[in-house]
């Protein structure tokens, strides 16, 4: 199952594991900001998703004239899901008190003929946790490539088995959604989300009975090109940001999770792609040989104004 390591940084506390290099805890003055986990994970907690976010449709995509064929392993929408990097063993190559260095060789195999080397750093600071990501081709060919992550904000204390979504706000950047089919894939062009019940632009609005697992297009960002999702409680705001190279967020309310941990989460997927962007194109980053992209997301917490 690999190994843990504890990180440290003022108020916050994070806990990553080297399988999947996924973010295990993350808790600010106590408080968990994300779903905790030990063990195994719960339907991909804090894993990283690469080099796909969400699905490929039947697990089959065509690239550079040639056809591929993934496992799926998402058996209820028949699909190829998250990527291949989420169980593998990650090595730690630098450990300090707030921050580690992860680094992930994964090799060639037939559904994804294509080689890569990713470092992941993970680093907690005054402004919360950093997580950066420099995916390099080594290969001899050009690559499909996309990034997400998974983490799960928690929404507090349960009330009557549930979380109390009714005094919960959503704040979140999105200005358009992906219709998709009853297989979760994309399926005509992205409709503005305004007068939706999908629209959680500012302030922003409680979660109440609403219904998402959605993928949506990154609209606003603040000065530094960042694009930040809120979630407001009664005692403090917890916050996802993420970069430029994320064009995408995936927004997940755990309805299809059993037992207490049905809707007592909500997922903030930062993606450089949207589902099924092997097929379609869309937001998909082909590195040519030699070559390297770089994407930065974190999480941070605040008391509520």
């Amino acid at each position: 199952m690999g190994e843990t390591i504890e990180l440290r940084s003022g108020g916050f506390r994070a806990r990553v594991a080297t399988t999947g290099a996924a973010i295990q805890a993350l808790t600010w003055r106590d408080d968990d900001l994300v779903w905790p986990y030990t063990g195994t994970p719960t339907a991909f907690q804090g894993q990283v998703l690469a080099p796909w976010p969400n699905r490929i449709g039947e697990g089959r995509y065509r690239f550079d004239g040639a056809e591929y064929r993934l496992d799926v392993n998402d058996p209820a929408t028949g699909s190829a899901i998250h990527g291949l990097v989420h169980d593998r063993p990650w090595e730690p190559v630098r450990v300090t008190e707030d921050s580690v260095d992860l680094h992930l060789a994964l090799p060639a195999t037939p559904g994804y003929p294509f080689t890569l080397a990713m470092e992941l750093t993970y680093r907690l600071g005054e402004d919360g946790l950093t997580v950066t990501t420099v995916a390099r081709n080594t290969g001899d060919s050009p690559a499909p490539f996309g990034l997400g992550f998974h983490p799960y904000l928690a929404l507090g204390e349960p009330v009557g088995g549930l979380a109390a979504r009714d005094a919960l706000t959503l704040s979140a950047p999105v200005d358009r959604y992906l219709p998709t089919d009853d297989r979760l894939l994309p399926v005509g062009d992205p409709l503005p989300v305004a007068d939706t019940d999908l629209d959680f632009g500012p302030p922003g609005r409680g979660l109440g009975d609403t219904v998402l697992d959605t993928a949506f297009t990154i609209g606003g960002r603040d000065a530094d090109g960042r694009a930040w999702t809120h979630v407001d409680g009664p005692r403090y705001r917890v916050s996802v940001w993420c970069d430029a190279s994320f064009g995408y967020l995936q927004l997940f309310s755990s309805d299809t999770l059993g037992g207490a941990d049905h809707r007592a989460h909500l997922a903030v997927e930062p993606m450089t792609c949207p589902p099924d962007a092997f097929v379609s194109g869309d937001g998909l980053i082909v590195l040519a040989p030699g070559a390297d992209s770089r994407h930065v997301f974190g999480i941070t917490a605040a008391p509520t104004a």
